[in-house]
């Protein structure tokens, strides 16, 4: 896989499902590991709106993360906001610029825990 690390940090693909297509989008993403979960992210460079692809994990949460070489099943959630202050600190560490977008935007942006579904590995996508 080509790009699996930007500005230090690894990077994943992301598929989700499209709300109102049906169809699989891909998207790459910097990403924490917290045990057997990756969380991604939400950003979108500070912008007063939500990503397509999260607003395509709220409508269904089966996605798929391409680490590596793998292809994992994964189950997407938003973590709660006592989880995100736990985490922000942290996620700020690994990427500054995630301060900069928080600061250009009046939503909270989201971190996003991708757990193992329990199928586990997959080589399709969502």
């Amino acid at each position: 896989m080509l790009g699996r690390r930007l500005a230090g940090n690894d990077m994943l693909l992301l598929t989700t499902r499209g709300r109102l297509t049906g169809e699989l989008h891909t998207v790459p993403l910097l990403y924490l590991r917290d045990g057997d979960r990756l969380l991604v992210i939400a950003s979108y460079g500070g912008r007063d709106r939500h990503p397509e692809w999260y607003l395509n994990l709220l409508a269904d949460s089966s996605v798929t993360a391409r680490v590596g070489n793998r292809t994992l099943a994964m189950t997407a959630r938003t973590v709660s906001s006592a989880e995100r202050a736990g985490w922000w600190p942290t996620v700020v560490k690994a990427y500054g610029d995630y301060a900069v977008y928080q600061e250009r935007t009046d939503r909270e942006i989201p971190i996003v825990a991708l757990e193992p579904a329990a199928s586990g590995r997959t080589d399709s996508g969502p």
